[in-house]
């Protein structure tokens, strides 16, 4: 039996990159996956198609995680399509910015927090009665939340708060038998890491990692697969680093 054969999901930005690579390894485990984008409808419609394909249950839904309102708009979505019970939530939706601190603008910055932390934040509160025991929520890092690379501090100081809110939302939710974690990606070539469209930026990815290959999507699809599921049911407030032992 697949290991999350009749479980729910929820992926935020599901419609390409990690998401998209996450939404197909949850549906391949068994899980009726549902699909968020904010702006890459014919995108997401190309997921679902794929998971329904593959025999697999699926659906597209939309929300603006930018605007204070999203992530209550996507739960009250989520909960029409689903009732009452989701057993996964991967909080991937996410925006970069390489921007030295100089140039940093504040709506930038508030926009980075937004969608990067906001949004995560509540979308786990107004989710919360859907949730069960046994139920999982992943959050997304990052390696730059525990090193300096490039000049992503705005969006490192994101994905930092993302590894506190793990702690605290494990510690509050515990006690309901909901486990948090978060994975920490490295350099994965999707559009939020255009520097690995050239030779260089590749290079430079690969000789900081021990595994020297670079990382595609499925990678961290699959791990946030695992924490997932029930192999992983004595997991919780952690952040996994899966990134090929970069920066060792």
């Amino acid at each position: 039996m697949s290991k999350l054969a009749g479980k729910t999901a929820l992926v935020t930005g599901a419609s390409r990159g990690i998401g998209r690579a996450t939404a197909l390894a949850l549906a391949r485990d068994g899980a009726q996956v549902l699909v968020h984008y904010s702006r890459g409808e014919q995108e997401a419609a190309a997921v679902v198609a794929e998971i329904r394909e593959a025999g697999g249950k699926a659906e597209k839904i939309s929300a603006d995680l930018a605007q204070p309102d999203g992530p209550h708009q996507l739960a009250q979505g989520v909960r029409a399509i689903i009732g009452g019970r989701l057993d996964v939530l991967v909080a991937n939706a996410g925006i970069s910015s390489s921007t030295s601190i100089q140039d940093t603008s504040v709506e930038d910055f508030d926009r980075l927090f937004a969608i990067n932390v906001r949004a995560p934040f509540f979308l786990v509160q107004q989710l919360r009665p859907a949730l069960c025991t046994g139920s999982s929520i992943v959050l997304l890092s990052s390696l730059v939340a525990h090193s300096s690379i490039g000049t992503l501090s705005a969006y490192a100081a994101t994905k930092g708060a993302i590894d506190t809110l793990v702690k605290h939302f494990a510690t509050a939710l515990g006690e309901h038998g909901i486990r948090v974690n978060a994975v920490a990606p490295g350099v994965v070539p999707t559009d939020m890491s255009s520097f690995t469209k050239t030779e260089a930026g590749r290079n430079f990815a690969i000789g900081m990692q021990a595994l020297k290959r670079m990382a595609q999507p499925d990678d961290i699809g699959a791990a946030i697969s695992f924490l997932a599921s029930d192999a992983a049911r004595w997991i919780t407030g952690e952040t996994l680093h899966v990134d090929g032992g970069s920066k060792l």
